[in-house]
């Protein structure tokens, strides 16, 4: 009679124990494989997600953005030339922030940049089109020495080596130049 009382009273020991220890034991589990999944679903916001997310916030036409670290800088100009904001993207989430505003530009110093009819993005994807890659940085330039006005693109291989690419902002023709290497070694990305 001792006997089964003791084995009745080990059993419930182990059945109060075991429970909640296997329920924790299986949402664990659980938790474990859900945790890739969650981490697949980061995606880190691309150049031209950037600039859409720039220009929703604040309309206009990119002048230059560009990759530093997990935030985006994207330099926005309105339509009529006269505001300049500079703007940050979370690379990760693509929330903006708007860091300045200049609202008292020279609509002549931009007459260029607003007639081209090849912009940032576009500008990104045919220097990407030359040479495969991440687009890292694109910016108006026009060296203010009456020189054609151009998109500099710098474009990351897959390599991790830096190519650059001025494209035309009629034409949207692309020219890739050597790869620039990363002078600084200090792996931007």
């Amino acid at each position: 009679m001792k006997r089964t009382v003791y084995i009745s009273a080990a059993a419930s020991v182990v059945l109060m124990l075991g429970g909640p220890v296997a329920a924790a034991s299986a949402a664990s589990a659980d938790t474990a494989r859900t945790l890739p999944a969650a981490s697949a679903a980061r995606v880190d916001v691309t150049a031209d997600g950037a600039a859409e997310a720039a220009l929703k916030k604040y309309p206009g036409v990119v002048e230059s953005l560009d990759k530093d670290g997990a935030v985006w800088h994207v330099d926005v100009i309105t339509k009529d030339g006269k505001k300049h904001a500079e703007l940050e993207v979370d690379a990760t989430s693509g929330a903006v922030t708007q860091r300045g505003e200049d609202t008292n530009e020279n609509a002549g110093e931009h007459k260029a940049l607003l007639a081209a009819k090849v912009d940032a993005q576009k500008a990104g994807k045919a220097a990407v089109a030359v040479h495969p890659g991440q687009v890292w940085s694109v910016s108006w330039d026009d060296d203010d020495d009456g020189a054609t006005a151009y998109w500099h693109v710098e474009v990351k291989g897959s390599d991790g080596k830096t190519w650059n690419a001025h494209v035309d902002p009629t034409t949207g023709k692309a020219t890739a130049s050597t790869d620039s290497g990363d002078s600084d070694n200090d792996n931007d990305y």
